[in-house]
């Protein structure tokens, strides 16, 4: 009885014989006969129970195969989810800010003398701090009336900007004054009268800042985009003097 075939087979065989044995029931049959008989019945009781057993133990196995093939399915899906929605910007500790000079608008970059930075010496304020890129599972737990239609993209496009005027403007106020021309001077002496206890040691930009170092708007989209950055906690606001600062955390 190695296949299915073979045990239909066995079976009609015995079932048969009973049905043949049953048919001469009519007459008196013989001790033999009817020993033989229940055994035939006992024989099929004990094949029917083994059968039984064989059922059960391929519906557990089938059972298990589907809970696999659950779990498959979910790995899928995950992988498919991934694939779908590759970050523009893979988690990391810092945005990939370009380290060459951060672009400057129009008046900033004919009063800036290239040469003189070149030849300005390091001090100990030459590190800047940097905003770190929002995550994706950062921009999810964002609310979605917040969120609004800022993509995630758009949303560390905005972080890089922010990134690019911190570094413009610490990249002057570092700067010895001499090192300077008019126009750089006056905005090193607006940095330094932008600063407070509050902000010392700290880095921060202005919304002047932002147009100054950068080509965002700073309308009320860009208001918007600054309120999902102090969600996730990448930077909070000090106010005084006529200002809002937005200090990198």
């Amino acid at each position: 009885m190695g296949d299915l075939e073979e045990i239909i087979q066995h079976f009609q065989d015995k079932l048969s014989s009973l049905q043949r044995m049953l048919d001469l029931s009519a007459t008196d049959l013989p001790k033999q006969k009817i020993k033989k008989l229940g055994q035939e019945i006992l024989e099929l009781d004990r094949i029917l129970e083994e059968f039984e057993k064989c059922v059960d133990h391929q519906k557990e196995h089938l059972k298990q195969l589907k809970e696999l093939e659950k779990l498959f399915q979910n790995d899928l899906e995950t992988v498919q989810h991934m694939k779908d929605n590759i970050a523009a910007h893979i988690p990391r500790k810092k945005c990939a800010v370009k380290e060459d000079r951060p672009a400057l608008n129009q008046n900033t970059a004919a009063d800036v003398q290239p040469t003189q930075a070149e030849n300005v010496k390091k001090t100990s304020r030459s590190f800047v701090k940097e905003m770190e890129c929002i995550t994706l599972q950062e921009y999810e737990s964002i609310p979605q009336y917040m969120k609004g239609r800022v993509s995630y993209e758009q949303l560390n496009a905005v972080v890089e900007g922010i990134n690019t005027a911190v570094k413009a403007k610490y990249r002057i106020l570092t700067q010895p004054v001499k090192a300077l021309n008019n126009h750089a001077r006056k905005l090193q002496q607006r940095f330094k009268d932008q600063e407070t206890k509050d902000t010392k040691g700290q880095f921060f930009v202005v919304e002047d800042d932002i147009r100054e170092f950068t080509q965002m708007k700073v309308d009320k989209r860009f208001q918007g985009i600054l309120n999902m950055l102090r969600h996730s906690q990448r930077l909070r606001e000090i106010r005084g003097g006529g200002f809002v600062r937005y200090m990198l955390m």
